[in-house]
C-alpha cells in the first residue's frame, strides 16, 4: 500500500497549491486537514481552496457542516478514517493536507476519543492559558507549557471526565509527512500579505453575512480570522485594529503549528522557493518517487 502523503506547516507557506499538483500526478485524493474549512460559509477567512482549486483535484471533507453545527476531533477522526477506509479499497493515493495537527494526528493515530464528548483544538487559548485551566481541576497536574499536545489532551479529558491514561501513541498507516516552510521572518510577512488580500477579497463582507450566526457558533467565536470580529461588531475596535489582531493572532498560530509539526510527526522539510514554486512541487514529487521505487 502507497503511503498516506501528509502535507503540514503554518499558514501562507503554499501547502494548497502543492497538495492540487501531487493529487494530479500521483492521481489522489486530498483529505481536508484544516478543522475550519469543514464549515461551509467560512471561505476567505479560513483560506479555504477556491471552487476553482477544488476543481482541479478531488476534495473532501469541505463544506459539510454549517456554522452553528459542532464537528470536534473525534468527528473528524471518524470521518478521516471512513474515507482512508474507503481510498485504499479502491487503489486510490491519498494526500491529507493543512495546519491543524491536532486533528490530523488524532486521525492517523491511535487517539481515543469517546463518543459523545467534546474533543476541542483550544486553538484560541495560549498554552500558558491551557496549563491554568488544568490547575483549576487538579494543582498537582505537572506539565511543561511546552508541550501543548499534552496540555490539549489533558484539558479534554479532564472537561469530559474521562480516566487519563499514558498509552504509547502509534501511528495507524503508512504515512509520508511533508512540511514546507520559509524562514521564519519572510513567513510572517507572507502571513501580514495574507491578512491584508483577504480583506481586499471580501473577508468583512463574508463576516457581515455571518453576524447573525455568532451567537450559536463556537468556530465564529474561537477561530482566527473570524473570532477577532466580536469587538467590531461592539465598536468596541476598529477595522485596523482587528486586522492587527488577526496579523497577530496568525503570526502566534503560525509559531505554535511549527513546535507542533517538529515534535508530533517525523516530518521532511522542503523551503518553499516562493519565486519558482515548481521547482519546489518538482523536488518533493520525485522524493516521493524515489522512496517509493
Amino acid at each position: 500500500m502507497k503511503p498516506i502523503i501528509v502535507i503540514v506547516g503554518p499558514t501562507g507557506v503554499g501547502k494548497t497549491k502543492l497538495s492540487i499538483e501531487l493529487a494530479k500526478k500521483l492521481n489522489a485524493n486530498i483529505i481536508n486537514g484544516d478543522s475550519v474549512s469543514v464549515y461551509k460559509k467560512l471561505n476567505i477567512g479560513s483560506a479555504k481552496p477556491t471552487e476553482e482549486e477544488q476543481n482541479q483535484a478531488p476534495h473532501y471533507l469541505i463544506d459539510i457542516k454549517e456554522p452553528t453545527e459542532e464537528y470536534s476531533v473525534y468527528d473528524y477522526q471518524q470521518d478521516v478514517r471512513k474515507l482512508i477506509d474507503e481510498f485504499q479499497k479502491q487503489n486510490k493515493r491519498i494526500i491529507i493536507v493543512g495546519g491543524t495537527g491536532l486533528y490530523i494526528k488524532a486521525a492517523l493515530y491511535n487517539y481515543v476519543f469517546t463518543q459523545g464528548t467534546t474533543n476541542k483544538s483550544y486553538e484560541n487559548l495560549s498554552n500558558e492559558e491551557l496549563l491554568a485551566k488544568i490547575k483549576q481541576y487538579d494543582e498537582g497536574i505537572d506539565i511543561h507549557p511546552n508541550n501543548r499536545k499534552r496540555l490539549v489532551r489533558m484539558l479534554n479529558k479532564l472537561e469530559n471526565n474521562e480516566p487519563v491514561t499514558n498509552e504509547k501513541e502509534k501511528c495507524l498507516y503508512n504515512i509520508e509527512v511533508i512540511g514546507l516552510t520559509a524562514p521564519r521572518d519572510i513567513v510572517y510577512k507572507r502571513i501580514n500579505q495574507r491578512v491584508d488580500k483577504m480583506l481586499e477579497n471580501g473577508l468583512l463582507d463574508e463576516i457581515n453575512s455571518l453576524k447573525d450566526e455568532y451567537k450559536n457558533s463556537r468556530v465564529l467565536n474561537t477561530a482566527i480570522g473570524y473570532k477577532e470580529f466580536k469587538d467590531y461588531f461592539k465598536q468596541n475596535k476598529t477595522l485596523e485594529e482587528v486586522t492587527d489582531e488577526i496579523k497577530k493572532n496568525s503570526r502566534h498560530y503560525a509559531k505554535r503549528q511549527y513546535t507542533f509539526f517538529n515534535h508530533q510527526f517525523t516530518t521532511t522539510w522542503y523551503n518553499t522557493n516562493f519565486s519558482n514554486f515548481n521547482e519546489t512541487i518538482d523536488n518533493i514529487y520525485q522524493d516521493i518517487i524515489k522512496k517509493e521505487a
